[in-house]
């Protein structure tokens, strides 16, 4: 028997995260060369706001589930206990207010809260799913993870980046002792930034006695940025290798299609616009870089140094274009499995801890701070779990 899943989200029109995820949830996705229908069925829907172009009335009427105007009714699809299997909460898209650093307000708290409630009242739980951070705040999230502690429930959250393919296919090996970590990426705080984070993450918590937390976050902006290189905050071969994985580079290469090394002949600087700088110091000591190169690349890319390993790993997490967006097929594929078995792929802190060190460096902007709050220790699955067919 299908399990039955409840979708509660801010918003469900085209290209909404909503859509991405609960239409392959309904309708099945590519996966390794075939086509899969999870063995799972949309049973209800919330829908917190409807803009012009909004698509949750059509697809009810479309695939006969009902469109509820509560959480609470859509988890108890109208009546008076807990009727359903899972829920996957999408709280991204929206018109949501912006705080003083930045950060939308997407409630996912809220709409995660609420799900607690009727789990605490009708006295029964089940897996969540909770679509990119967790909470534009560290306490919040935390209190989320704590929940499902409390209640027994599986729970997954993040995005996509650290499920998407590899190009080329590697991972870093499960035990390794990594040495200093780059990624490279593009866009806007509070949004590519998380996606970015979250992709170094995937790659560092496998190294050898798993991710410790961190103990210091700064936030570099502009020129700023450049005076951090000059000053060695980072290995420039690492940046190198980074680069050298992108897809997307701008500058002569766009201009004229000529090869280009943009760290060495100087144009990096010239061409990228308002860059910033994640600095990351971990508990263990590693070192962590997240450079967001606007501008400059439309691509993730990641670089490491590990220690007894000839040159430097490195990877692009593979972005396919819209309107298909295939890679949100590699998350909604992991988020499935969990719904089905009952077990969570990896382990939610990843995303407790990204979320944390999006709101301290946030608040840093342009200075070092301390944040023994994130010592979030966790161990990351010893099995890959980016597609790889």
């Amino acid at each position: 028997m299908p399990k039955r899943v409840a979708i509660v989200a801010t918003i469900y029109e085209y290209l909404s995260h909503g859509q991405h995820i609960g239409d392959r949830l309904i309708e099945g996705y590519p996966w390794e060369g075939r086509w899969r229908k999870p063995d799972l069925e949309v049973v209800s829907l919330y829908v917190d706001q409807k803009p012009k172009g909004d698509l949750s009335a059509a697809r009810a009427r479309e695939f006969g589930f009902p469109v509820y105007p509560t959480i609470a009714g859509a988890l108890r699809r109208g009546g008076d206990r807990l009727a359903v299997d899972a829920v996957l909460i999408i709280g991204e898209h929206g018109d949501y207010p912006t705080n003083d650093i930045g950060q939308k307000l997407y409630p996912r708290y809220e709409l995660f809260k609420q799900c607690v409630e009727v789990f605490d009242k009708d006295g029964r739980a089940v897996p969540v799913y909770n679509d990119k951070h967790l909470s534009y705040s560290f306490e919040k999230a935390k209190w989320m993870v704590d929940q499902s502690r409390r209640l027994g429930f599986p729970m997954l959250a993040g995005s996509s980046i650290p499920v998407t393919w590899r190009l080329p296919d590697v991972d870093v090996p499960y035990g390794a002792e990594v040495q200093e970590a780059l990624t490279v990426g593009f866009g806007g705080y509070d949004h590519t930034d998380f996606h970015a984070l979250e992709g170094m993450q995937c790659m560092i918590e496998r190294r050898k006695g798993g991710e410790s937390g961190v103990r210091r976050v700064e936030l570099l902006e502009g020129d700023a940025v450049w005076r951090a290189a000059d000053a060695g905050a980072w290995s420039n071969d690492l940046l190198v290798a980074a680069l050298s994985r992108s897809d997307t580079l701008a500058g002569l290469s766009r201009e004229d299609a000529r090869p280009q090394d943009l760290v060495g002949s100087g144009q990096l600087r010239k061409i990228a616009r308002n860059p910033s700088a994640w600095l990351i110091e971990r508990n263990d000591g590693l070192k962590t870089t997240l450079l967001m190169l606007r501008g400059v690349v439309t691509d993730f890319t990641f670089a490491a140094r590990l220690k007894g390993r000839a040159g430097i790993l490195s990877t692009q997490f593979f972005t396919p274009p819209e309107p298909n967006v295939t890679y949100s097929a590699c998350l909604a594929h992991r988020v499935a499995e969990m719904f089905e078995t009952g077990k969570a792929p990896y382990p939610v802190e990843r995303t407790l801890l990204v979320s944390g060190i999006m709101e301290s460096g946030l608040r840093s902007r342009g200075r070092a701070v301390d944040t023994p709050h994130l010592s979030v220790r966790y161990r990351g699955p010893a099995t890959s779990q980016h597609a790889r067919g």
